[in-house]
């Protein structure tokens, strides 16, 4: 802040405290303050009020005596006020236009200077005091507009930050609901998608089961084709012959015109089949067993329909085929393609397999996998297991008395049927995947120990 000029200095010290004017007239009083006679008696008790002492209107000490009499002229001071009076408009800046000018009027209202301001510690005329008034009121009333803005916008802002919260709460609530909804639709869909996957593995279930029916039916009858004339038209056992008649021509899945035409067919051709069996003798069965294969402990029948086991006997010859670790045999003949079944009697032992096995099985150690060569079905008890690998694979259910094999070579196909029930009514009880022949001649396999098992085409 800047120090005060000497002009402004001595204008300080010739003005009276009272007016702020150069000393007009100035008096002393007893406690050494100077002031302007006319502003010391403007202080003083006003004209018909009861005489008391003159205070000074700066220390506020009572004059003793009263009235004028206590004042005391300066001349001295006087006279430094004419001087400064005559110096200060030289060495002092002009005032701004409205400024209160040196005399006891003001400048912009020309009206007299009677009220003093104790914040501007100045003289002021009633319309400059009003001004001054009116300022306030309005810089009052900006601050009250100015609150009033800040609690309307704090009050704006609590009632937006209560209607967030509110939001917010009303929000999570419907994602709430919305995530309990979807957590219930999952479930319906969950359940719906199960009895879906029921519905289709029962329906799947009953279409393989139909269809494993009918590719039996159609096995059997390539079967039975594939037999000699003789065995297929069932000559020579009249009431086997009626019954194998009916149940052709009555299969569901033979065409309604040609089973009519199979006793026809039988009638024809049956003369020349007879002479067939005349000429050329009795016809083999399609599968039977092989002598040259089978193990030691394994009794053949005459035939080679049937074999059991059996300790002691006459040792048969030994050869390169023959099994010699495992109580085993093959049959006879061998299939390179097409389809075939045949239905072999399982006797109550306990360890009786059947199936099929490549034709360069292992003679001599185990060989019962299809790692091995051999696809195959083995009674172990009262029940059924596949012989796979890594372990056999135990089946639902009893095991029948009868098995049925069937082999699709070209398909690489290996399948065991329940062989109790009727033609095209077997029930299917295991297939195994894809067999790999590698091209190799596949013959029937045996597997018998403590038990028996025969051939029944």
């Amino acid at each position: 802040m800047a120090l005060p000029s000497p002009a402004e200095q001595l204008r300080a010290a010739a003005s009276c405290p009272v007016c702020l004017e150069l000393f007009r007239d100035p008096v002393s009083l007893r406690c050494g303050h100077n002031f302007c006679r006319g502003c010391v008696e403007r202080c003083g008790p006003g004209p018909g009020a009861a005489a008391g002492p003159l205070c000074c209107p700066q220390c506020r000490d009572a004059a003793p005596g009263g009235g004028s009499s206590s004042l005391r002229p300066s001349r001295e001071l006087g006279h430094i006020a004419g001087i400064a009076r005559e110096l200060l408009p030289a060495l002092l800046p002009a005032p701004p236009p409205g400024a209160p000018g040196d005399g006891s009027v003001c400048g912009r209202h020309r009206e007299p200077l009677r009220l003093f301001c104790r914040e501007e510690r100045a003289l002021l005329c009633a319309e400059c005091a009003r001004e001054r008034r009116e300022r306030h009121r309005e810089q009052h009333r900006e601050q009250d507009r100015e609150q009033h803005r800040g609690q309307a916008l704090g009050t704006a802002r609590d009632r937006a930050r209560g209607e967030g919260q509110h939001l917010v709460r009303e929000f999570r609530e419907l994602r709430r609901s919305l995530e309990e909804q979807q957590r219930l639709l999952l479930a319906q869909l969950g359940d719906l998608e199960a009895a879906i996957g029921r519905g289709r593995d029962q329906a799947v279930e009953k279409v393989s089961e139909e269809l494993s029916q009918l590719d039996t039916l159609i096995w059997e009858m390539e079967g039975k084709f594939q037999q000699p004339p003789g065995r297929f038209l069932q000559v020579g056992d009249p009431g086997r012959e009626k019954g194998g008649m009916n149940k052709i021509q009555n299969s569901p899945l033979i065409p309604e015109g040609l089973g009519k035409k199979i006793p026809e067919f039988h009638r024809i051709w049956g003369k020349n089949i007879l002479k067939f069996h005349r000429i050329w003798g009795k016809i083999p069965r399609i599968v039977t067993l092989d002598p040259l294969t089978a193990h030691p402990r394994l009794v053949l029948s005459p035939d080679s329909l049937s074999a059991r086991w059996a300790y002691g006997g006459p040792e048969p010859e030994p050869g390169p085929e023959r099994f010699s670790c495992s109580p085993c045999a093959l049959g006879l003949p061998g299939f390179t393609g097409g389809r075939h079944t045949w239905t072999v009697a399982l006797a109550e032992g306990p360890f009786c397999a059947a199936g099929v096995s490549r034709a360069s099985v292992r003679r001599h150690g185990p060989a019962c996998a299809p790692a091995d060569g051999v696809w195959a079905l083995q009674r172990w008890g009262g029940l059924c297991r596949a012989l796979t690998e890594p372990a056999p694979t135990p089946l639902p259910g009893r095991c029948p008395r009868h098995l049925r094999v069937a082999l699709d070579y070209d398909g690489g196909r290996v399948a065991f049927f329940d062989g109790d029930d009727g033609p095209g009514q077997a029930r299917p009880l295991f297939a195994f995947p894809t067999a790999e022949f590698g091209g190799e001649e596949v013959r029937p396999w045996f597997w018998l120990e403590l038990g028996e098992i025969s051939i029944v085409q």
